[in-house]
């Protein structure tokens, strides 16, 4: 099953069901531009055995980043950079897609003082580390849907195959979609049809500004699980509309900064025995819409991999993690040489606040290390990646943070 190709609406075929998920890789330069270490990571995993490469988080607004060292997309000035990263990622023939996005109240205190939200609703229990958002203006919404299709010509005029609009894991879109963040009572919130005309209108915009023929791409919750959040029936309803606007490839996820579900965090006993963490919701979901569907999170064998597609509840399987630690395990399962993968354990440093922060920022510093041209680490412990991370990539990151990228005027 994970070997067969599959045909999308907008005309591009995939060569497999093997799809690297989204990660978020922190390897911008100075510029928060491309640059080498992520055309080298990418020539890494365009040989990885995946028929589609999603990109990690690309931003819309230079002043407006989720993490100090993510790349920005808004005008040309970075298009033969850009060429080079969508080359390498499809040297072995895969096909990659750009994961675009704008993070939102999930931007920290220090790279964004007065970060901007649907409504004026903070992060609860992280300590102080985002600032209170303001509330969005009409016209200012009007320019992120400019921005979001102008990023996603800007880089598939560079070459890559299409893109990803990120709308799940608490970032913007999300956040216009969940009641709990979106208090507005105007044209962009009240009731679930005014909170997802956000969305609606990025993806009539994206696809003006892709073209039919490129792969446009969809990350959704399945819920936020949270008191208040987006839900699983209103879920289904976007995706019924999704469906209907022309979206070509729908990935599933869940959470927000505040209720990580993404990372495994609220899983299930049937998850456990099943693997993917949102499987269960796929099966739902399929029931109600005929769009492809992507599922990521949990799949460790190819049994797992292959009864879910055998299902009928996924189209594509999407692979995280084992990507950061056997950048060629996909391609060594679709030989058969293997038939799962081992070494995705929990990364802890022993003090229960910090061990989800320090699992992520392992992973992130196997990118690093592949990024410079080395191995994966896998006998790193957890406190020496921690370390890696906060002096070799944060605190420098975060001083280029401070000062934001020149935004050009239109």
């Amino acid at each position: 099953m994970i070997t067969e190709p599959i045909d999308l609406p907008c005309g591009v075929t995939l060569p497999n069901r093997l799809a690297k998920s989204a990660l978020s890789e922190q390897l911008a330069e100075r510029s928060h531009a491309p640059g080498d270490r992520l055309v080298r990571l990418y020539q890494r995993w365009g040989a990885s055995g995946c028929g589609l490469l999603a990109t990690g988080n690309v931003m819309v607004d230079g002043r407006a980043l989720g993490e100090p060292a993510n790349v920005v997309v808004e005008d040309d000035r970075d298009r033969t950079r850009l060429m080079r990263w969508a080359r390498a990622a499809q040297s072995t023939g895969a096909k990659a897609i750009v994961q675009i996005n704008h993070p939102g109240r999930q931007s920290p205190r220090s790279l964004s003082p007065h970060p901007v939200a649907p409504s004026a609703v903070p992060l609860r229990g992280l300590g102080g580390v985002f600032a209170t958002p303001r509330a969005l203006t009409v016209p200012e919404i009007h320019e992120l849907v400019r921005r979001y299709a102008r990023t996603a010509q800007i880089v598939t005029d560079a070459g890559f195959d299409g893109v990803q609009l990120h709308a799940a894991h608490g970032y913007l879109i999300s956040q216009f979609l969940s009641p709990h963040v979106n208090r507005r009572d105007d044209a962009y919130g009240g009731d679930p049809e005014r909170r997802r005309r956000f969305l609606l209108e990025l993806v009539a915009a994206t696809r003006d500004a892709i073209g039919p023929g490129r792969i446009l791409s969809v990350k959704l919750n399945s819920a936020d699980f949270q008191r208040g959040g987006f839900t699983e029936e209103e879920s289904i309803e976007v995706a019924r509309a999704l469906g209907t606007a022309g979206v070509d490839l729908l990935e599933i996820s869940g959470g927000t900064y505040e209720k990580a579900a993404m990372m495994g965090v609220t899983r299930r006993e049937s998850t456990r025995q099943r693997e993917a963490y949102f499987l269960d919701f796929a099966e739902r979901l399929r029931r109600e819409v005929d769009i492809a569907l992507w599922v990521t999170g949990g799949f460790r064998s190819r049994e797992g991999m292959d009864e879910a597609l055998r299902s009928g509840a996924v189209d594509l399987i999407g692979l995280g993690r084992p990507l950061a630690v056997q950048p060629d395990f996909p391609r060594r399962l679709l030989a058969g040489e293997v038939d799962r993968i081992d070494g995705i354990t929990a990364k802890r440093v022993g003090t229960r606040k910090l061990d989800g922060m320090a699992e992520t920022v392992w992973y992130t510093t196997q990118l690093w290390r592949m990024g410079d041209g080395k191995e994966p680490a896998l006998g790193r412990p957890a406190a020496v990646g921690v370390g890696h991370y906060l002096l070799a990539g944060q605190l420098p990151a975060a001083v280029r943070g401070l000062a934001p990228r020149r935004v050009r005027s239109r």
